[in-house]
C-alpha cells in the first residue's frame, strides 16, 4: 500500500501543505477546528509521520547513533542496555550499526548515521587512527562523538569511557605467576586497537619484573573471533613451543584457545591455565569457567549516554574521560581443585 503523505492530506482537505504540517506539529497559531479536521483525516487515511523528514526540517531527530565492532558477543549488547536505560526515558531512540571490525564499514556507518541526522554518536572503534579524519569532520559539523572501551589517538579531543587496561592486565599476569606459571602465552588482538597495546604492555611489564619474558610466547591475531584464538595456539603447537598458561586479550580469543586445547586433550587448568579480559557471560558458559577481568558494561553504557547528553546540550563543553573500575574474577580455568 502506498504511504499516505502530507500532499495526500492537502488534496483530501483542500488545505495547503504548510497548514497540514503546522496542524500535525501542534502549532499554537493553527485554528483549533482546522487542526481537528487534519488530525481526523490523518487517522482516517492512515497517515504516519516521517521522523527523518521532520528531523531534517526542525533539526532534532531524538536519535542517537551507536557504532560497535560486533553484536555477536554479549559485550556490546550489555553496553547498549546501559545506554538505553539512560536515553529511552528521555525520548531518545538508538540506531545501532556494526562495523564487523572493519574501519571501511565503520566509515560508511558513520556517514549513514549523519544522513539520519542523529543528535550524537556513541562509538567503540575498530581501528585507532584510520577514521580519525571522519571523527573530526563529524564533530566540526556539530555532531558530538563519545567513545567507549576502544578510543582514538590522543590527538583527538573527545569524551570517552575506558578502564585501566594496563593495570588490570598486569594483575591477571601476576595471578598466573602466583599460581606457579612461568611460560605465559599472550594472545594479542590487532595492534591497530589501543587497548590491545595497553594490555600487552601490562603483560610484558610483569614478566620483565620477574625476568621471564619470552617474545616467542606473544602471538598477535588479525581478528577477534573464536577461530583467531584457536589458530594462535595451533601455531605454538605446530612450532613445538612449550607453555603452561594463556592470557588472552578477550573472552572470544581465550575460548578459541580453550577449544583447541580440548581438541588436543590438554587439561585446563592442570596442564595449561587460561585467563582473559572482557568478562562477558561467555566466561561462565565454558568448561572450566574462565578467569577474567570483568568490565562494568552496563555502567559503561550509562556513562557514555550521559556524556553524549552533556555534549548535545553544549557541544563546546570540555571533553571528559571516565575511567571505570573492573573486577578480576577468579574461576576454575586457573585454579586446580583439591
Amino acid at each position: 500500500m502506498k504511504r499516505v503523505t502530507i500532499k495526500d492530506l492537502s488534496k483530501f482537505l483542500s488545505l495547503s501543505t504548510s497548514t497540514i504540517s503546522r496542524a500535525l506539529l501542534n502549532d499554537k497559531n493553527i485554528n483549533p477546528e482546522t487542526q481537528k479536521r487534519v488530525l481526523e483525516a490523518a487517522e482516517q487515511l492512515g497517515y504516519k509521520p516521517n521522523p527523518a523528514a521532520i528531523s531534517l526540517k526542525y533539526g532534532q531527530s531524538r536519535n542517537i547513533g551507536l557504532v560497535v565492532p560486533e553484536m555477536i558477543t554479549p559485550f556490546s549488547s550489555k553496553v547498549l542496555q546501559g545506554i538505553q536505560e539512560v536515553l529511552y526515558p528521555l525520548g531518545y531512540r538508538v540506531i545501532i550499526t556494526q562495523s564487523d571490525e572493519n574501519p571501511l564499514i565503520e566509515r560508511k556507518n558513520l556517514q549513514l548515521l549523519e544522513e539520519f541526522n542523529v543528535e550524537g554518536i556513541i562509538i567503540n572503534l575498530s581501528h585507532e587512527t584510520y577514521n580519525e579524519d571522519v571523527y573530526k569532520n563529524i564533530i566540526d559539523r556539530g555532531t558530538p562523538l563519545v567513545f567507549f572501551d576502544r578510543i582514538p589517538a590522543k590527538s583527538l579531543d573527545v569524551s570517552k569511557v575506558v578502564v585501566d587496561d594496563h593495570i588490570k592486565a598486569s594483575l591477571v599476569v601476576e595471578h598466573l605467576i602466583n599460581t606457579g606459571k612461568r611460560k605465559i602465552v599472550h594472545i594479542m588482538g590487532p595492534s591497530t586497537i589501543r587497548n590491545v597495546i595497553e594490555r600487552a604492555n601490562g603483560y610484558k611489564r610483569i614478566l620483565e619484573k620477574h625476568n621471564i619474558l619470552d617474545q616467542n610466547l606473544i602471538i598477535q591475531t588479525e581478528g577477534m573471533i573464536f577461530e583467531d584464538g584457536k589458530n594462535a595456539i595451533k601455531k605454538l603447537f605446530d612450532k613445538g613451543v612449550e607453555f603452561d598458561s594463556i592470557f588472552a586479550f578477550s573472552d572470544t580469543l581465550a575460548i578459541g584457545a580453550m577449544n583447541y586445547l580440548h581438541e588436543k586433550g590438554v587439561k585446563i587448568p592442570q596442564e595449561v591455565s587460561v585467563a582473559s579480559f572482557s568478562g562477558t557471560e561467555l566466561a561462565t558458559i565454558v568448561h572450566p569457567q574462565l578467569t577474567s577481568v570483568e568490565q562494568p558494561l552496563r555502567k559503561m553504557g550509562e556513562a557514555a549516554a550521559k556524556l553524549i547528553l552533556d555534549k548535545i546540550r553544549d557541544i563546546s563543553a570540555p571533553s571528559t574521560t571516565i575511567v571505570m573500575d573492573t573486577d578480576l574474577v577468579y574461576r576454575a580455568s586457573t585454579f586446580i581443585g583439591k
